[in-house]
């Protein structure tokens, strides 16, 4: 053994104590690990840092901004309210159809965009039902790992060991030959997701993926019913609820009128001024499908809500405000070009007769204000109010909600039909999130999860090290010679479970690529067919699931779930030894030596 070697492993020990202790955040942790093996001389520089041009953190980055394009927008609205009503925010219902929906796309799709799908998907309906998400995304991310070990095409390892096995001169692998195997191992793993994920996995919430639909974020606010409106005619409250159920409506202002739903004959009209109460999403989407207006303050008109230097935000009139007692349209605010007071939430007050800008503000009011440039600046310093920033739920611009799913559909028709790799495909459709409008450039920075993509760097430089240094070569060969004299039923389940191992450290391409040479060399030194060992490394090389590193699956849901690094284990390992135990009776059954 080498001192190279003897170098290498002490740093994967240490690498992984402190990974799975999380005594360090991860993203130093992954950073420590290129400054050791650059002091210590084990690789280069530029060796260490090859990792920051590598097509995985890349990629995930990449996706990250998709993902977060199709959240901004709603673009998988319908999706989620698809599930929503079939599941009733039921947990176990939402994690039973999530696993038969992500099992069945990843066994002939590409599983990184899958998940990517299903990811917002998840999120979407744990924000609407309060649920953690954490209870489903780990889950997801497993299934597909599971479902893509089935066929050729449901994962890239498999196409990489094929193509592999055709240059040592064997049978390319068919594109349902894994099925006799795969196909039972995910039927058994997904059973075993399903009955177990509940106790093991924990139930973080993360607030930036948490929409808080409570009364705390309605507001009053009052809409004008324009000209050509397809809601004239129509009763006021079964014409604004029938697009958006939670909306009140509290009065119908015609001119010197008040009308009210419950007692009025309240058809609406061209000029109407309707008062309601409603959340910021709710007041926006309005505006957004034109049916009705919103007049502001002094009559200016209402910015484009989606415009990239305006904000939402919550003002809070003081106790000691010079606000108080005063109306809102003889305010500073009420007369702010830069400021538009969108609507006001007041507890326990009932409004009537009364239009928004004529309410006499109350200590406590809490004022939907949009506001851009110095307006802003001079809300954050005005004494006599709180600016609240992110309180207010983000609001989905439905508007390029068409554009986000065409975008994300075709990166993956493309990935899928391998016109296109997946790191091309999913850079493309992040630039082209940005481009048309339905991410700014601040927003896509922000999506980037860096500490999960620092950690994938970090361990492609432990990859590096550990092959270069040779540690690899000399793990493999160690562990198999104990199992030499066993016979080749002995060696193939070592060397499943010996790739399965190497995958939680190195990516499971790089495994793959490093042990289909040894294979074939110990079944040729064995007398018998290397098939077997071909296909034994496929299973194993996707058998990674008790750690977040090895598959790009795990790394997506990594961050959003808020799972510790430990959490993988738990569930995780309960997958390896189901792969491990079924590769290992199956493969000689189907492929003999």
């Amino acid at each position: 053994m080498t001192p190279e070697i003897i170098i290498v492993s002490l740093i994967l020990l240490a690498a992984l104590a402190l990974l799975v202790s999380e005594r360090l955040p991860y993203d130093l942790t992954a950073l420590g690990i290129m400054v050791v093996l650059m002091a210590t001389g084990i690789l280069t520089p530029r060796q260490a840092v090859n990792g920051f041009a590598n097509p995985a953190p890349l990629t995930v980055g990449a996706l990250f901004i998709v993902t977060r394009g199709l959240i901004r927008t709603g673009g998988l609205l319908f999706l989620t309210r698809l599930m929503a009503a079939a599941t009733r925010g039921r947990p176990r219902r939402i994690l039973l159809l999530s696993l038969l929906l992500v099992g069945i796309l990843s066994a002939f799709v590409n599983n990184t965009p899958v998940v990517v799908l299903m990811l917002s998907v998840i999120l979407g309906l744990s924000g609407r039902f309060d649920i953690s998400p954490a209870r489903f995304l780990m889950p997801i991310s497993f299934i597909s790992i599971l479902a893509g070990m089935s066929t050729l095409i449901g994962t890239s390892t498999n196409i990489i060991v094929s193509d592999l096995a055709a240059e040592a001169g064997l049978a390319p692998i068919g594109m349902f030959e894994l099925a006799r195997v795969g196909a039972p191992a995910a039927l058994l793993g997904g059973a075993l997701i399903f009955l177990l994920s509940d106790r093991l996995l924990p139930r973080t919430h993360i607030p930036i993926f948490h929409t808080d639909r409570s009364e705390r974020h309605r507001y009053i606010a009052e809409v004008v019913i324009p000209e050509g409106s397809r809601l004239l005619g129509s009763a006021a409250q079964e014409a604004i609820c029938r697009d958006h159920p939670r909306i009140e409506v509290h009065e119908v202002l015609r001119e010197s009128r008040v009308l009210y739903p419950e007692t009025d004959d309240c058809t609406l009209t061209a000029g109407d001024l309707v008062l309601l109460s409603a959340t910021a999403e709710e007041l926006v989407d309005m505006l957004g499908r034109g049916s009705v207006a919103l007049p502001t303050t002094g009559g200016v008109d209402l910015p484009e809500p989606y415009d990239l230097d305006t904000q939402i935000v919550e003002a809070i009139v003081t106790p000691e405000s010079r606000l108080v007692g005063r109306r809102l349209a003889n305010t500073r605010l009420g007369r702010d070009e830069d400021l538009h007071v969108l609507g006001m939430q007041r507890l326990r007050t009932h409004y009537s007769e009364q239009r928004l800008e004529s309410l006499r503000l109350h200590v406590g009011d809490i004022l939907l204000v949009q506001g851009q440039g110095l307006g802003l600046q001079r809300l954050r310093t005005d004494f006599d109010l709180i600016v609240v920033e992110d309180t207010v739920p983000r609001i989905v611009n439905r508007s390029r909600a068409p554009m986000a799913l065409g975008i994300f559909v075709v990166m993956v028709a493309v990935a899928a039909l391998s016109l296109v790799n997946i790191l091309t495909a999913a850079l493309a459709a992040a630039f082209l999130m940005v481009v048309t409008g339905c991410l700014s450039m601040h927003e896509a920075y922000k999506a980037i999860d860096v500490p999960v993509l620092m950690l994938i760097i970090g361990t492609i430089a432990m990859g590096a090290a550990i092959t270069a240094s040779g540690a690899a070569d000399l793990y493999a060969r160690g562990f198999l010679g104990v199992f030499q004299s066993l016979g080749p039923h002995a060696v193939l389940a070592a060397f499943i479970v010996l790739t399965s191992l190497l995958s939680h450290v190195l990516s499971n391409n790089s495994t793959a690529v490093l042990l289909i040479p040894i294979g074939i060399a110990t079944a040729s030194a064995m007398g018998v067919d290397p098939r077997p060992f071909v296909v034994g490394i496929c299973f194993g090389a996707s058998a990674c699931f008790a750690t977040p590193l090895g598959y790009q699956t795990n790394l997506l849901v990594y961050g959003p779930g808020g799972y510790r690094f430990s959490d993988f284990l738990r569930l995780g390992m309960v997958l390896n030894v189901v792969v491990w135990v079924m590769a290992s009776l199956l493969v000689p059954r189907f492929w003999p030596f």
